[in-house]
């Protein structure tokens, strides 16, 4: 199985770029590649794919050197373990609120000595067969981040940021905006302003940080906050979006 050093390059403090995948298609996998980006993450929690689904997109991501990672349904043992065994970069669980939930997913997402994820060696990640040091490996190849979603998310940081085998906090400002009470409002002050904590709070941990943009502007303000991993767009929105410009830039009318 193709190998990456996704988690390092972040760790030694690199800037990323990926996008999410809801399509269960292994040429969209492969396009992100070609354009260029670094990594994508397959939406379990908004989307139609599974495990079994996922399988196939990730290697056809990884043959055009792209990581791929997986945003779970839930922060739970099994999601977590499922999402991994089939040889991703790594996982996003979402909705984490408090130091526990935090402890949660690295429980699910970590070996012995740092968590107590389920072992088989005969899956993808193990190349079906294992080896001495698979264990090890997966604690040093797999990228651990959880999604920090609300308000009460933010006011437990330094909580969250705490917690051993913990690499990433992600930044949904969706939900963020609608736990404010002003849902859709990415934008606006109190969403920003509430990211900036984060940012600031996870720089003083050590703690690469993640966030979701829906333009590159905005990508790049984040980028100049400290994000590191910078999630643009989705590929659904992308491929509407886009033919919905195409669409109305031809005049049907001339005629």
């Amino acid at each position: 199985m193709p190998k990456t050093n996704f988690r390092q390059r972040l760790l030694d403090g690199e800037t990323v770029v990926g996008t999410f995948q809801l399509l269960d298609s292994a040429m969209v996998s492969e396009m992100i590649g070609v354009a260029g980006m670094d990594y994508v993450i397959y939406d379990q929690e908004h989307g139609p794919l599974t495990a079994e689904t996922t399988l196939d997109l990730a290697a056809a991501a990884q043959n055009r050197g792209v990581a791929p990672m997986v945003r779970v349904r839930t922060n739970s043992e099994a999601e977590i373990q499922r999402a991994l065994d089939i040889g991703t970069a790594g996982v996003q669980v979402p909705q984490v609120e408090t130091r526990e939930e935090a402890q949660r997913a690295v429980d699910a997402a970590r070996y012995d000595p740092i968590g107590s994820r389920g072992l088989s060696q005969y899956v993808r990640a193990g190349d079906y067969w294992g080896s001495e040091t698979y264990t090890d490996d997966q604690n040093e190849e797999v990228f651990l981040m959880v999604q920090v979603e609300g308000e009460r998310g933010v006011e437990n940081i330094e909580e969250i940021l705490s917690v051993e085998g913990l690499d990433a906090v992600f930044l949904g400002p969706y939900d963020l905006s609608q736990s404010l009470g002003i849902p859709g409002q990415v934008t606006h002050e109190k969403v920003e302003s509430l990211m900036t904590e984060v940012c600031d709070r996870a720089a003083e941990a050590n703690t690469v940080v993640g966030a979701f943009a829906d333009t590159p502007e905005i990508a790049n303000r984040w980028i100049d906050a400290g994000v590191q991993y910078v999630t643009l767009g989705v590929d659904v929105g992308l491929c509407t979006e886009h033919l919905g410009s195409l669409a109305d830039d031809v005049n049907t009318d001339a005629n």
